[in-house]
């Protein structure tokens, strides 16, 4: 593992005249003035000015020289000692909700100095080091070098080298590790049987190790980037999943200064500061991952729809943010997103209009069966919690109401997530949600859409060429 320490050229100035608590008003992207050395003691959390204790970690006494002896310590004398306050980060976290991005940036490096670290991908996520160097204090960036990122990525690294004067900390995946997974399952195994072999051993593992020497890191996590998985993280957290420096749960605190910022905003940002991005940007890649599981994106996809797009929509995540995956997106059923006390919410249900059919597991049964039809039919399989689902919803209505006047062609939805799943992936060549099936009216077979474009033209010509 390739570890250097990284530092920006920045250094401290004057303090600022102002607490950063009267800037939350401004908390927007139209505030990009660096801060001048920055005093940000918090007036709602005392801060330690001590390395900040992670709950459940406990920190030596220390003597406090300041305790005047009372008269009983005359006859018994006794070290005084600080008490050392544990900090409350979902207290914190309600506190910096409105903050901008340059403010929690600059609290999280006053808060851990040089025991917190930016990860970088080579994406989207070169506002942080932006926001970092804005700061005008010190930072450590590193990344992961999975052996499989794309040309322009390497390109990015050496730019953004160049343009902070930093070092990035490359982290590698073991050799052995990487080699008995290719000489025993190939190059491609992720095709097969899922991304999370590959990730686990290119990218997850590796990243444990990094983390192992900080006490926090800082990502480039936002609400909207993910259906299903990002929607809820909160702008600080004690990491749910790996562990810092000083071992064990609760270790380790994961900041997302980006948390609450919309992706077009970080855009406007990029854009205004003229910082260095990743060329594959212009060529329609969203995010980016590594070169064999990444693409461009259409026009009405979302920005995930590129990552891993032979899975499942919902929970397109490598591993490195597993906390967020809730346990109904692990164990495949679903149906339902948990809120934070563990109920139930359900999802109301989509592709709802008069020219639509809704199937029954019998009636898309008998559809299979069927070897002559008296009309052809186009059914979508569908959950109504995958937002890429959602955002077909209405191009998918307009194609049943341009083909309800006398087209000779019927317009379907079939659910198929929860118990349904294992039969459509079986059955009816589900690979992920949404997929779309034309049954032909003189074959049993359907034919399955093979493109991403969803708009209402597409579908109505994929339908057109198989009448």
């Amino acid at each position: 593992m390739a570890f250097a320490v990284t530092s920006s050229s920045a250094l401290h100035s004057s303090s600022l005249s102002s607490s950063i608590e009267q800037t939350k008003a401004a908390a927007q992207f139209g505030s990009f003035q660096p801060l001048d050395r920055p005093n940000l003691r918090s007036t709602a959390v005392n801060f330690s000015l001590r390395r900040c204790s992670v709950k459940p970690l406990n920190a030596e006494p220390k003597r406090n020289d300041s305790i005047v002896p009372s008269a009983a310590t005359l006859f018994a004398p006794a070290e005084a000692v600080e008490k050392v306050e544990v900090e409350d980060y979902e207290t914190l976290s309600e506190e910096l909700e409105n903050a901008s991005p340059l403010q929690i940036m600059d609290k999280a490096l006053e808060k851990f100095g040089n025991d917190i670290a930016i990860a970088f991908s080579g994406a989207e996520d070169v506002a942080l080091i932006e926001y970092a160097h804005l700061t005008g204090r010190p930072f450590r960036v590193f990344s992961l070098d999975t052996g499989r990122l794309n040309p322009e990525t390497y390109k990015l690294f050496d730019e953004v080298e160049k343009r902070y004067n930093i070092r990035i900390e490359y982290t590698f995946p073991d050799a052995t590790e990487v080699q008995d997974l290719v000489r025993s399952k190939g190059l491609f195994s992720f095709y097969e049987d899922g991304h999370q072999e590959c990730c686990r051993v290119r990218k997850v593992r590796p990243l444990r190790k990094a983390l192992k020497g900080l006490r926090a890191w800082i990502t480039g996590q936002r609400k909207d980037q993910s259906p299903g998985t990002r929607s809820e993280i909160p702008v600080v957290q004690v990491d749910p999943v790996f562990e810092g420096m000083d071992g064990g749960v609760g270790s380790l605190v994961k900041w997302n200064p980006v948390a609450n910022v919309k992706g077009n905003d970080v855009w406007t940002f990029l854009r205004t500061m003229n910082v260095p991005v990743n060329s594959l940007h212009a060529k329609g890649y969203v995010s980016i991952g590594c070169e064999p599981c990444t693409r461009a994106v259409l026009p009405g996809q979302h920005e995930r729809e590129g990552r891993w797009w032979w899975e499942d929509a919902k929970a397109k995540e490598c591993g490195l943010h597993k906390g967020n995956v809730k346990e109904e997106n692990l164990n495949g059923h679903g149906n339902s997103t948990l809120h934070a006390n563990g109920t139930a919410a359900a999802h109301a249900d989509i592709f709802d209009a008069r020219s639509v059919v809704n199937l029954s597991r019998v009636g898309i049964e008998n559809l299979l069966r069927l070897g002559e039809r008296k009309e052809a039919w186009v059914v979508v399989l569908y959950a109504p919690w995958c937002r890429f689902c959602q955002g077909m919803e209405g191009s998918y209505l307009e194609l049943a109401e341009k083909l309800s006047a006398g087209s000779g062609v019927k317009v379907a939805k079939f659910r198929a997530d929860g118990e349904e799943k294992a039969f459509a992936q079986r059955e009816l060549q589900l690979g992920s949600f949404p997929t779309l099936l034309f049954f032909p009216k003189h074959s049993t077979r359907p034919i399955k859409y093979p493109s991403e474009k969803r708009d209402v033209e597409s579908l109505l010509a994929f339908v057109n060429a198989l009448q």
